[in-house]
């Protein structure tokens, strides 16, 4: 069974001579209040590591059960387990950890190590845990590592840590697509983007339309909101759409693009909203931004369209959360363009863009 690693802790397989930490939590009535299992007598404590030896030496292996020990002390601190359907595509993790260690985030260290277990390394389609609703330290582990709450059931639960004989529980899941679209998203938020207030944006044009700053909307930390251009797109003397340009890489505009464009109906199928596209991508650089993603309904095969011709790469079809807008709004779905300007002329410090 592979040894896997987070920033402080080594799941590895069990010993033997695990028995004492083990059983320190596992026979701790408060520990294990929202177990299924315990508390603990040794003989079940033995029975546990026993069995743990035994199935991390099967092959296939189906049941794969951690050691948690954490790197400074080599102290042993919990476990945490990934168990695998007959069908082969689906896991439930499960983790437990020494109430003397709550608190500290490691709990959420080993579920994602889980999940970059369960689908990286064993291929799975969907990963799920269960948990009671009272549980407030684990479900919120669950959600920190990116897994949904698909449901409530209703004292399905034996042994309630209240008086009654059966207690609700909440199912969390998560599928493949949506934990590469959680990395996606911690390598978007690290890309770089400097704000140190508005620059002054010139009248911008290409020689067939140009583009006019009506307006600069500033950020809202309270809201979430990043700092914004506005511009109308005019060809001759006719203003014949308007497209904004959002500055940073918030959660939102990872589903939302930096870039939202529109192009009156009778103007359409001329490649406006490309050029228009172009002229604001040096304004973006100017910010110390080095890509721009935007985003497209499933079904708008105009705007997939200018991506494509702007040499925008369609990174993924991402699933919506629950939390953005656009999900409200009705859409379930997200085409996710990445559009590098690396290629992009260069800009100056001031008064504002060069424009290519």
């Amino acid at each position: 069974m592979k040894t896997l690693e987070t920033e402080r802790l080594i799941l590895r397989k069990f010993k033997k001579d695990d028995f004492a930490a083990v059983h320190s939590y596992a026979s701790d009535p408060e520990n294990v209040t929202y177990m299924i299992w315990g508390p603990n007598s040794e003989k079940e404590t033995r029975d546990f590591i026993s069995l743990a030896i035994i199935d991390a030496e099967e092959k296939p292996c189906t049941f794969y059960v951690f050691a948690a020990v954490l790197k400074k002390t080599d102290r042993l601190v919990g476990s945490c387990n990934i168990t695998v359907a007959a069908e082969g595509d689906e896991g439930e993790v499960g983790w437990i950890l020494h109430r003397d260690y709550w608190k500290q985030g490691l709990g959420t260290e080993m579920g994602n190590a889980l999940l970059e277990f369960g689908f990286q390394d064993l291929g799975l389609h969907r990963v799920l845990a269960h948990c009671s609703t009272e549980n407030y330290g684990s479900y919120r582990v669950m959600e920190n590592i990116g897994m949904r709450r698909e449901g409530t059931f209703i004292e399905s639960r034996r042994r309630a840590p209240s008086d009654k004989e059966y207690g609700d529980e909440y199912s969390y899941a998560i599928l493949a697509d949506e934990w590469e679209t959680k990395k996606e998203i911690t390598d978007y938020r690290s890309l770089p983007v400097v704000f140190d207030g508005f620059i002054d944006v010139p009248e911008l044009t290409d020689g067939v339309i140009h583009l006019v700053n009506t307006n600069k909307t500033p950020g809202d930390d309270t809201k979430k909101w990043v700092p914004g251009y506005k511009f109308i797109i005019c060809k001759g003397s006719e203003t014949i759409g308007d497209i904004d340009l959002r500055i940073g890489y918030p959660d939102s505009l990872y589903y939302g693009g930096q870039i939202g464009y529109n192009v009156d109906e009778k103007h359409r199928g001329n490649g406006y909203a490309g050029r228009a596209c172009r002229l604001v991508a040096p304004v973006a650089k100017a910010h110390g931004m080095v890509k721009l993603y935007i985003t497209n309904n499933q079904t708008n095969t105009a705007s997939m369209r200018v991506c494509e011709k702007l040499g925008a790469r369609l990174l993924r079809v991402a699933r919506l959360p629950e939390w953005h807008d656009l999900y409200k709004e009705g859409r379930r779905f997200s085409n996710i363009f990445v559009w590098d300007l690396s290629d992009l002329a260069p800009v100056v410090d001031s008064p504002g863009p060069v424009i290519p």
